[in-house]
């Protein structure tokens, strides 16, 4: 056994047993490189990563080129979840030097972590060249290595941030272009973004939901409802237990890498919130509550908390746990209503996966379907859910893959977020409870008395100084649940957590947030995440955070801030679509007016929730019986529940209802 028995993360106790001699990224283990003058491996994966697997099984798990590795190099491992500081760096010298990344991730450096080669999954032999060649460089053409490690760490020193014009203004214009870039990607048949594999982006669908709001624009619709549909209805979607995978490898979203991240799972809860919210398609929030039924059941820790992904594979097998034969199929139904079952899932002899396995998926809806086969609709609905609970308690016997059980603050602020969205759309009350116990688990055990928060929780313990995204998306979810519950107290911990955030994170011109405190480890580079992916960056939430606590607290320094973070990516947010999509939201909420609802009185927050069923993408939620924020200042009228609307900070005559207020807030 190696060093990383004694690991926090699950993803790095699975290499315990390696023969390679692993540890941990330490000041001890970058000592140990210097003292014998050796190169540094540095593996980076997570525990949910597929190709991760393979390749500790193939390479890590070899004795030859174990024994090569410890001999040659000092051997790090690092699950990137735990560090994306570190991953985030490697990760841009990867498309330095190759144009494309990917995971597991496997960087060579000099001794003090400056880069020379970065490649990602490797075959054992090629694996085992690659080394031999490094090895060699290293030891007999060392000029030539450090200048490309130099070479390598300069470009990743560089700062990314565009020099500001002069005060420019955003419009319209910049807006609507952020949309044709967008919706130039689209895959109008198969809905999401042309070309496999595809991944499901939920912060770019919320930007053509954001813009089909404002601009009733037929494209961001139909784009929408395709994607919405299609990857509910795909093989990503697990149609027995509920839950998503990470992506799709085809662009029908039928056959998936099979491993789930909660990430995923929580803005896509949110994602189909805010749809139902806006079309009131009921598909939509039958979504919601079977993803919100997965997380609860299979993700959730008993002391609180969310685990940060379930594994792709189960017996060394991916996908095992999730795909039947027919036969299979069949007797997990009974052979009454076997046939039709198979016809709406696409079960076949011959299979549409590996080996004549059949991944579940639909075309059609359940209505249409039932239509097509002359059935009642009322009794093809009772059909299906009966088929689905057998489905779900025959798959429960067979073994389960692995779960990597860390709590990560960010990731889980991104489910309390979802539980909000969840409590618009459905007005069930246990999730406002279950964000409030949420809410309550993370500020209880990654808060620190200092105002600084930990990254990671492990049974009972946490560790890792925390990520600007960390603190931003904590401060978003608070928001998010103030706006729900009126309790000032989340917004007030909201406000503390951005407050932390300038004094160490904001850059030295003010103009953008670093990604790691200026508390932490001195890495190679200090860096900015600037771009949105699947998860939105760091910087484009605490943009959005700060205009949403100006509208809050009046704070109008934050709104300058917010204007000058996105006029250093506005070039980027009109040329590159998905990849800034936040950033475009953000754009919304510049270009349109800002919205701000106070819901003063007695019955205050039930007229509120009536408000929130409706998708108002940039209203800004405030009341109760106290006048304790600025706008709420001598609102209150003894005996009447009054909603004051007002669009950039020009308060109209308040009315009495949620749909008087609907209107007023919808009226161009």
């Amino acid at each position: 056994m190696n060093q990383l028995q004694n690991s926090n993360s699950p993803y790095l106790r699975q290499h315990a047993s390696n023969p390679v001699d692993w540890c941990e990224w330490s000041e001890e283990a970058l000592a140990k490189a210097k003292a014998e003058n050796k190169p540094l491996i540095v593996s980076i994966g997570y525990a949910a990563c597929h190709w991760c697997h393979v390749m500790a099984h193939e390479s890590f798990s070899n004795e030859t080129v174990a024994r090569y590795m410890n001999q040659h190099f000092v051997c790090i491992k690092i699950d990137r979840e735990v560090r994306p500081d570190i991953d985030q760096i490697y990760m841009d010298a990867a498309h330095l030097m190759t144009g494309r990344g990917g995971w597991p991730l496997n960087a060579v450096t000099l001794p003090d972590g400056r880069p020379f080669f970065v490649g990602t999954y490797f075959p054992v032999g090629q694996w085992l060249d690659v080394l031999t060649q490094l090895h060699q460089a290293y030891e007999h053409n060392y000029p030539k290595v450090l200048a490309a490690a130099q070479s390598v760490t300069q470009g990743l020193q560089t700062s990314p941030l565009a020099e500001l014009a002069d005060n420019e203004s955003f419009t319209s214009t910049h807006y609507e272009q952020a949309f044709k870039q967008h919706i130039q990607a689209i895959d109008f048949k198969w809905g999401g973004y042309q070309k496999a594999p595809k991944f499901m982006m939920p912060v770019g669908l919320e930007f053509l939901l954001q813009y089909h709001y404002f601009t009733d624009s037929a494209q961001a619709a139909e784009a929408l409802h395709v994607t919405l549909m299609r990857m509910a209805q795909g093989g990503v979607n697990d149609h027995v237990g509920g839950g998503f995978s990470r992506y799709s490898t085809d662009e029908r979203w039928l056959v998936p890498h099979f491993e789930k991240m909660l990430y995923d799972n929580a803005q896509l809860v949110s994602l189909y919130s805010k749809a139902y919210c806006h079309t009131k398609n009921t598909y939509f929030k039958e979504i919601v509550q079977k993803t919100i039924a997965f997380l609860e059941r299979e993700m959730h820790d008993p002391n609180g908390g969310f685990y940060s992904s379930i594994d792709a594979d189960s017996e060394h097998e991916e996908g095992k746990f999730y795909v039947w034969t027919k036969n299979e199929f069949a007797k997990a139904i009974g052979a009454e209503d076997a046939t039709l079952m198979a016809d709406f899932f696409h079960v076949t002899e011959a299979g549409n996966w590996e080996q004549g396995k059949n991944i579940l998926h639909c075309t059609q809806t359940r209505e249409s379907f039932a239509e097509e086969h002359g059935i009642s609709k009322t009794n093809f609905t009772r059909w299906y859910y009966e088929a689905e609970y057998k489905l779900f308690v025959k798959r429960n016997k067979r073994v389960k893959p692995g779960i990597d059980n860390k709590i990560l603050c960010s990731w889980n602020a991104l489910m309390l977020s979802a539980y909000c969205d969840a409590f618009k759309a459905t007005q069930r009350t246990i999730y406002m409870q279950s964000a409030i116990n949420l809410a309550i688990f993370l500020t209880s055990n990654t808060m620190q008395s200092s105002g600084s928060l930990q990254h990671v929780y492990t049974t009972e313990k946490v560790s890792v100084e925390a990520f600007l995204d960390d603190y931003a998306l904590l401060a978003q979810s608070l928001i998010d649940l103030y706006e729900i519950t009126l309790v000032i107290h989340w917004l007030e911990k909201a406000h503390a957590l951005v407050e932390y955030a300038e004094l160490h994170f904001l850059n030295e011109k003010k103009t953008m947030f670093y990604y790691t405190s200026d508390t932490g480890e001195n890495l190679i580079a200090r860096k900015y995440e600037l771009s949105d992916n699947v998860i939105p960056a760091s910087n484009s939430v605490m943009a959005d955070v700060l205009l949403r606590l100006d509208s809050l607290l009046e704070k109008p320094a934050y709104k300058q801030l917010a204007q000058s973070m996105l006029q250093h990516v506005l070039v980027d947010v009109q040329q590159h679509g998905v990849y800034y999509a936040n950033w475009a939201k953000v754009l919304g909420r510049f270009v349109y007016p800002t919205i701000d609802v106070a819901v003063m009185g007695e019955n205050a927050l039930s007229t509120m929730h009536q408000t929130q069923q409706t998708y108002l993408p940039t209203s800004i939620f405030s009341g109760g019986m106290e006048e304790n924020l600025p706008i709420l200042k001598n609102r209150l009228v003894k005996n009447k529940t009054l909603l004051y609307v007002c669009k950039d900070k020009v308060c109209l005559k308040p009315v009495t209802n949620s749909i008087a207020a609907v209107y007023t807030i919808r009226e161009k």
